[in-house]
Parts: structure tokens; sequence; C-alpha cells
């Protein structure tokens, strides 16, 4: 049986770059760069006033003037003014540009403002205080993010800022979602006593919603022939199937049988873990991959999260995540020699520690369960007694 280190390297050797295409800025969000945005000119583009009072000449207060005539006001977007003596200030507000004949700003809270005049009241004056200087944060064609990223609503900020109305990024691949057996029915449905409803995929697609994808959805019968059909059209139109349920060994499990008639290569099935041991990971001569979860929701969440994301983000080019780290709340015991992703909810105690209080539920298929958990911790498969404040690793999922 395959090792969940062993199952990951295998599915990572799986990799492919799908390229590379170009989106309008505001619909790049939780994409990946693929091509840096620099500035268009310096950051900030001018000397910038960052606080609303007057601007003078410093030289005024190392010659003792503390009163001022205030020659004109100057709002954010406004042209600058000027003054010609240094008995003359600029009234003027956040964000404005910093006029050349000026070179300090003081802020009304330092000031005594009648009709016409402006006198200092606080002794403590600095040249060149309250502003923001022209390309302090960066110089033109300086990278403000690099290839490679996800981008977020703070890198939507950064192109917004330098006019960049389109960003390249990395293609996704096209994915389906398939399940199958005759006992599911639509959600909309009603099932009889011996039918549940089929929510694997929902919750299947939910996650992959998360990650900007958008993938297509399925359901195939217990029916052999429709089942290849379906695989096969399947490995054609897209590059990612991702299955849930009818891998096992039962009597309507038609889907191995599917895949091999369709020249799928399995890589790898079976893996020492609980929950997730029937999963099944292979591909197809055209380049696509094809993940086969186990079809107990515990389980299909759980792979879902361990293998397709990771696999996902090393396709897009993104870095390997650092890992995560929880101390265990309380003592648990796990017998057979399987890695056991345990379900948990984390906490921060008044230490700072991260603290992972178990909640176990009743097995793969207690689906409810996730509701009150955001993680799993990774036990080990060599051991089946773990204890209280011993750290293990965390796979998050919420």
């Amino acid at each position: 049986m395959t090792t969940v280190e062993e199952a990951e390297k295998l599915m990572l050797a799986q990799v492919k770059d799908y390229g590379t295409e170009s989106l309008p800025f505001e619909q790049a969000l939780n994409r990946v760069l693929a091509k840096p945005i620099k500035a268009d000119r310096d950051l900030p583009p001018f000397n910038r006033v960052t606080m609303d009072g007057i601007a003078i000449n410093y030289r005024a207060i190392e010659k003792g003037i503390s009163t001022f005539k205030i020659k004109a006001t100057q709002a954010a977007g406004d042209a600058p003014s000027a003054i010609n003596e240094l008995d003359e200030c600029i009234e003027i507000m956040t964000g404005a540009v910093m006029p050349a004949s000026v070179n300090t700003v003081i802020r009304y809270e330092d000031l005594e403002i009648l009709p016409g005049l402006a006198t200092v009241n606080s002794p403590d004056i600095k040249q060149g205080q309250n502003l923001h200087l022209q390309g302090s944060d960066k110089k033109q064609n300086d990278t403000l993010a690099a290839s490679g990223q996800l981008v977020t609503p703070a890198i939507i900020s950064l192109a917004a800022s330098v006019g960049k109305t389109h960003l390249l990024v990395k293609k996704l691949p096209r994915v389906v979602i398939i399940s199958s057996g005759d006992e599911l029915v639509d959600v909309h449905q009603t099932p009889s006593p011996y039918q549940i409803r089929k929510s694997n995929s929902y919750t299947v697609k939910a996650v992959l919603q998360q990650h900007a994808l958008q993938p297509d959805m399925i359901h195939i019968p217990d029916d052999p022939e429709i089942t290849r059909r379906q695989i096969q059209q399947c490995l054609h139109n897209y590059d990612v199937l991702l299955l849930s349920g009818g891998i096992s060994m039962g009597k309507f499990d038609y889907i191995p049988q599917a895949l091999e008639d369709s020249q799928v290569e399995k890589v790898f099935h079976k893996v020492a873990q609980r929950p997730g041991k029937p999963f099944w990971f292979g591909k197809h001569q055209n380049g696509a991959v094809v993940f086969a979860f186990p079809g107990n929701p515990v389980a299909t969440f759980m792979c879902l999260h361990k293998y397709f994301l990771t696999w996902l983000r090393a396709t897009l080019g993104l870095a390997e995540q650092s890992p995560v780290y929880a101390v265990l709340d309380k003592d648990f015991r796990f017998q057979p020699p399987l890695q056991y992703f345990l379900q948990v909810k984390l906490q921060s105690n008044p230490q700072g520690q991260l603290m992972a209080l178990p909640i176990e539920g009743n097995g793969s298929g207690d689906f409810a369960n996730l509701a009150d958990t955001d993680a799993f911790l990774e036990l080990p498969l060599e051991r089946s007694a773990f204890k209280a404040g011993e750290v293990f690793k965390v796979l998050r999922f919420a």
C-alpha cells in the first residue's frame, strides 16, 4: 500500500503547465500572476502632503517667524501654489502635491487659524515633516508584485494604481466533478428511504470555487457502458477528472474498469491513511489526470485538500506552503497502522499556542461533523497513542 508521502510525490510528478491568459484586472482575484506588475512612475509620484494644515519654508522657523499670511489654499488634485516671502504660507490638504517653494507641513492641531493668518503654537516643528517623498515607496519600473503569487485584493489595488487594466495570469485546468451511483438523487428531490442526496459534488465544487476554479458537474448512473462512454468524453474535454465514489470492489463499481478501458494508467491505488484509504490516482496519455476519491464525504473532503489542492498549487507555480503545527489538546488513540487525519477544532491559548481539540465524529461518513471542525491533524502511521501536549502538522480547510 502506498504511503501518504509516496502518494504525494507520485501525484506531484504529474504537474503540468497549462499556459497563461490575460484577464481584466478586476476579474483576476485569486488567480496566479504570470508576469510581474511594475510601477509606471515613482510611488508616490510627487512629494505628497500627509496632514491637513499649512505649508511653509522651514527657514522661516529658523528665523523665528511664527505667524504666517495665508496666500492660497490648495486641495488634493490642485496644481501647486507658491509663496514669495518667508512669512507666507499655503493652507494645504492631505494628498496635495507639495509646492516647490515650501518644504514643511504644520498640521492644524499645532496652529491657531484666524482670517488670513496662521500662527504656530507648537515648539516642536521639524524640517520636512508630514511629507511622503516622491519615489520613497517605489521607483518607476520597480516590481510591485512578483509573478508566481496569488492575486489578492492588495494586488488588485496595486494594478489599479499603476493603470494595469489587464493582468497576465496562469491558466487554470479544466475540471469536471463526476458522481456516480443510482443511490444518489438531485438536491431538489426527495430521496426514498434507501437513497441519499448527492452532496459530495457540491462540496467539492464549493472548495474549488474558493480557488478560482469553476468546474462542471456530471452524474453517471450504475451502467457499465454509460460509465465507459462518459469517462472517455470527460478525458477528451477536461484536464482533470475528480470522481467521488465508485472506485472500490463493489459489484456496481464500474469506474475502475471504465478507466482501464479508456487507457488511464493507474499511478497508485490505496493509500495507508484514514479517512481515504481507497484513494485512486491515474493519468491519461493525453495529459489528463484523474483523482478518484472514496465516496464517504469526509474521505472526499480530506483527499481533496491533501492531494488535489496540493497538485493545483504546484501546477500553478505557487510556492510550497510553510507547514502549520498545532498542539494536541487531549490524549487520542488510533490502532490501525495507517496515517490518521484527525478532525480538530483549532483555538489559540493565552500563551499564543495553536491548540487542536479532537472532534472525532462517527467515521468518514459523518459529514455533519465537518461543520464543527476547521482542520485535520496529521498523525503519523507508525504510532497508535498520541499524548496531549504533542505537536503535529495541521491540514487546514477553514
